[in-house]
């Protein structure tokens, strides 16, 4: 995802012009991409006004819902202490029209918030190049790559199945370009075998990593009728079953994937429809929480990670969070 820092009013149109790039490198015609610059345009502005400093992230996403510009308001400002009302067409406390959110609310084919007093607010929202109805996400990311480094060394993939899911997460040795070529090597060897067990994926992608300078890697698969969580992991991506407000941290072992691996053992979790599954890279400190935020798991996966990202993301690392949902929402 690109990152803008926001702090103030000149740092608006830089994330506007981004965000138009984003549009427009996957097809959007006008009408779309200045939807998409509203959206931002309306986010950004809001964090000058009332959350700076703050963040927002521009990607694109895609899946079973379908595919187009995601956007996430991330900022540790004041909160709001009554959604409904900030979300009503012309209430303001900045002396503006006050039509900020509502208008982003209604631009929007996916949208949703998060925000309480004293913890700052999280906005998402998913515009796709053609209005469709909303439809539920089973899962959302936030991936970015270390300040100043243009490439990314994490990667990660969701795959749907019948009966659940299969996901991972790859965090390439370092940062920058290398780390990248693992990373995504680390993928394409996940969807040349993802029909296989969690431990024979990783094992395959183990095997296949030796030519790079390796990485951490954790691949999970959730059995929606077994009522389980598979999971096998070499190295630090690490992950948790969310079940209301309390979290199963799943173990993955020690090792370098490519390099050095004692073993590779794959281990069962409990998981119901309801619960959310976690994965982070060790770009996020290991004691994140989401204790500020109750029942936020209802919320939209993306806007889950974002929380997770904003309170947890290390300064020293790509970063990258996946929250994939049971019942796919």
């Amino acid at each position: 995802m690109d990152r803008v820092t926001v702090t103030e009013a000149s740092q608006v149109s830089e994330a506007r012009r981004r965000a138009l790039a984003v549009a427009h490198s996957i097809g959007f015609d006008e009408t779309a991409a200045g939807r998409v610059a509203l959206v931002v345009t309306e986010l950004a502005t809001n964090v000058v006004k009332y959350g700076a400093p703050g963040e927002i992230l521009i990607g694109i996403y895609e899946d079973g819902t379908g595919s187009g510009v995601e956007i996430l308001s991330l900022d540790k400002g004041p909160g709001l202490s009554d959604l409904g009302l900030a979300l009503r067409d012309g209430h303001s406390t900045g002396g503006s029209a006050g039509e900020g959110l509502g208008a982003v609310r209604r631009l929007s084919d996916t949208f949703d918030i998060a925000s309480r007093p004293g913890s700052g607010t999280a906005v998402q929202s998913r515009l796709s190049s053609v209005r469709a109805a909303p439809a539920a996400a089973t899962f959302g990311a936030v991936t970015v790559p270390l300040r100043g480094e243009t490439a990314n060394g994490d990667a990660y993939a969701v795959r749907e199945r019948a009966d659940g899911w299969t996901a991972i997460v790859a965090d390439g040795l370092g940062h920058g370009p290398d780390a990248a070529k693992a990373s995504e090597e680390a993928l394409r060897l996940f969807r040349q075998h993802q029909d296989k067990s969690p431990s024979a994926i990783l094992s395959a992608i183990h095997a296949g990593l030796s030519h790079t300078r390796g990485g951490a890697v954790s691949v999970a698969r959730y059995s929606r009728d077994a009522g389980k969580l598979a999971f096998a992991g070499i190295g630090n991506v690490l992950g948790a079953v969310v079940s209301g407000e309390a979290s199963k941290r799943t173990v993955s072992l020690p090792g370098t994937a490519g390099h050095a691996a004692r073993r590779i053992q794959e281990f069962e979790y409990p998981m119901r429809p309801a619960d959310v599954f976690v994965l982070c890279s060790d770009g996020i400190a290991t004691g994140w929480s989401l204790d500020a935020f109750p029942g936020i798991t209802g919320a939209h996966p993306t806007l889950v990670a974002g929380l997770i990202y904003r309170d947890f993301a290390r300064a020293r690392d790509d970063a990258t969070v996946i929250v994939v949902r049971g019942d796919g929402g």
